[in-house]
């Protein structure tokens, strides 16, 4: 299965949680690849957030070779599954895909843990550590939610 996860600047959320689902999926065993980028592209080449570096690495889990790159039309047809971090996210992903937009692979990524909710992951980009901390936590629990929804699909192909 192949997943990115998808921000605004690819430097807070988004490699949180790639780190994270990588972290996971490795430990249950699944072949996934799993990536993240940013729609606004103002952060491209450029490595995580520090402080989403630090929050990481004191859980065990090491973001600060990630390099972020924008989300491109092409990765539609790349990726099983899209994780937009946020609604603005969404709409920005619907006006790079244009007409390859698919609702079946772009959801928000915090869907699976609260289904129907439309509930969005904070952007800790002017917060302090408390708000990286809380969204690391938030991040760490939808992982879970994640491998246990569709590790099934990897495991029947």
């Amino acid at each position: 299965m192949n997943i990115l996860m998808v921000c605004l600047g690819n430097i807070c959320r988004s490699p949180i949680a790639e780190g994270i689902l990588k972290d996971k999926a490795a430990k249950a065993g699944l072949n996934w690849r799993i990536e993240s980028a940013g729609t606004n592209g103002f952060h491209n080449g450029e490595h995580p957030h520090q402080l989403s570096t630090k929050i990481c690495l004191q859980k065990g889990i090491d973001i600060s070779k990630q390099i972020s790159r924008q989300f491109v039309k092409k990765d539609l047809s790349e990726y099983d599954l899209i994780f937009a971090m946020a609604n603005d996210v969404i709409f920005d992903i619907q006006r790079i895909a244009q007409d390859e937009y698919s609702e079946q692979k772009v959801q928000l990524f915090l869907e699976p843990l609260y289904p129907g909710k439309l509930q969005n992951v904070p952007d800790p980009w002017y917060g302090t550590e408390k708000d990286f901390v809380e969204v690391y936590d938030l991040i760490d629990k939808a992982c879970d939610t994640i491998i246990n929804q569709y590790a099934h699909l990897s495991k029947s192909n």
